[in-house]
């Protein structure tokens, strides 16, 4: 399994590395590719959610083995996990305005020092918008798996297609390009399932349903929870029983 994954990951990030490099004002220059992640300074970004993270952790220790969800503001604002996923141990790591790359630079602090029984991912909303191609996406969600599998070999990963948001609507064929590239990511993992939250988000006219965004047209309403809940349970059968 490691090596289809090894052998899909390289040919994605082929691609990728032919790929400008995409930087954030405040990040500095990125490696052109991902199959190998160097750890690099904090970015002032992310430096308040993170130390948050290590304040609750002091203040109330997180649940042994969790159910972990991490990702972007999708993932942060997710404030129902608990009422969700009754009788599951979820934990809540999304810090907001993250890409895919981001959880990788931060995955020994935000995923792997938790030891997760299982791992909710969502990235690619923000990626997308900032002009990181499918492929990369993908090649790093490759990379994330194979990270997973050497730290966590029996974790389960449950991997969220990239949402229609209105405000993004003009990245729709590249939000579809990504989410086939996921799914054929994750087939190559037999512990690894991808969950469409794609397809039940679109109305009967094949556009955003209004009712499940907020007036940013970008983050979700309870109503588009409860569209993500619904998408996510199956995935997450069997993760109760398990210590």
């Amino acid at each position: 399994m490691r090596a289809r994954l090894s052998s899909l990951c390289f040919g994605i990030v082929l691609g990728a590395i032919c790929c400008t490099p995409v930087p954030r004002p405040d990040a500095g220059a990125r490696p052109a590719a991902v199959a190998v992640i160097k750890p690099l300074p904090d970015s002032a970004r992310f430096a308040a959610e993170l130390n948050a993270f290590m304040r609750a952790d002091s203040a109330s220790p997180p649940p042994p083995a969790p159910v972990l969800f991490v990702g972007s503001s999708s993932i942060r604002m997710w404030e129902s996990l608990a009422t969700d996923f009754p009788g599951l141990p979820v934990l809540n790591r999304g810090f907001g305005g993250s890409r895919m790359d981001d959880v990788l630079r931060y995955a020994d602090r935000v995923v792997f020092r938790y030891k997760p029984r299982a791992i909710v991912l969502y990235e690619g909303d923000n990626d997308l918008q900032e002009g990181v191609t499918p492929a990369r996406i993908a090649g790093e969600v490759a990379e994330f798996l194979s990270r997973v599998r050497t730290a966590l070999p029996q974790a389960r990963v449950v991997c969220l297609a990239v949402k229609p948001s209105p405000s993004r609507w003009n990245l729709a064929d590249k939000v579809r390009q990504t989410n086939a590239l996921l799914q054929a990511v994750i087939a190559q993992d037999t512990l690894a399932t991808y969950v469409d939250v794609y397809t039940p988000m679109l109305g009967a006219d094949g556009r955003p349903r209004a009712e499940l965004f907020r007036a940013d047209s970008l983050h979700m309403t309870p109503a588009g929870y409860a569209v993500w809940r619904d998408a996510v349970a199956p995935a997450l059968r069997g993760e109760r029983d398990k210590r």
